[in-house]
């Protein structure tokens, strides 16, 4: 659907499954996709030590370094759960955060018309839409963004993200 619509998306990985898909992440950064960081393993940021947060960060970060050449710029917590010392953390390995404006509840598989609806309700200039491809069966997510990318593109959008 990206490609067909030549969209471009940011992609934020954990880094237990990047290492198996690495072929996944140069496919997505040569579509000109940003890959970020979403930790190791999808922990709870605030219970854990900032060691452990650095190792979540850290580690993920020099997979997709190793990759595709480049360490990523910008990490995405989990659950959307942020504390002081991910926002310090992940500032000393060079990263912003970003969260998102609008959360689809994809992952609760509520089905494909309400994560249009949720989408459509929520667009205006400047939201971030949360998906997820990954964690389960993805196939309301899949059949919602074919529903709703292309009324958003017909009615003026411009899907943007940073060049890198």
């Amino acid at each position: 659907m990206l490609r067909e619509h030549e969209v471009r998306a940011m992609f934020f990985v954990c880094g237990e499954m990047a290492t198996d898909n690495r072929d996944l992440l140069r496919e997505m950064a040569a579509d000109g996709h940003v890959v970020g960081n979403h930790t190791w393993s999808h922990p709870l940021i605030p219970t854990l030590p900032p060691s452990r947060i650095r190792d979540q960060l850290g580690r993920t970060s020099e997979v997709i370094e190793k990759t595709l050449g480049e360490a990523p710029l910008w990490y995405r917590a989990p659950y959307g759960a942020w504390n002081r010392h991910s926002f310090e953390i992940g500032a000393d390995l060079g990263m912003e955060p970003l969260g998102w404006t609008v959360d689809t509840l994809d992952w609760m598989r509520p089905g494909t018309s309400s994560i249009v609806r949720r989408v459509l309700r929520g667009a205006a200039p400047g939201v971030i839409v949360l998906s997820h491809d990954a964690g389960g069966n993805r196939s309301q997510s899949v059949s919602a963004l074919r529903r709703y990318l292309p009324e958003l593109l017909e009615d003026g959008y411009r899907i943007t993200v940073p060049r890198r």
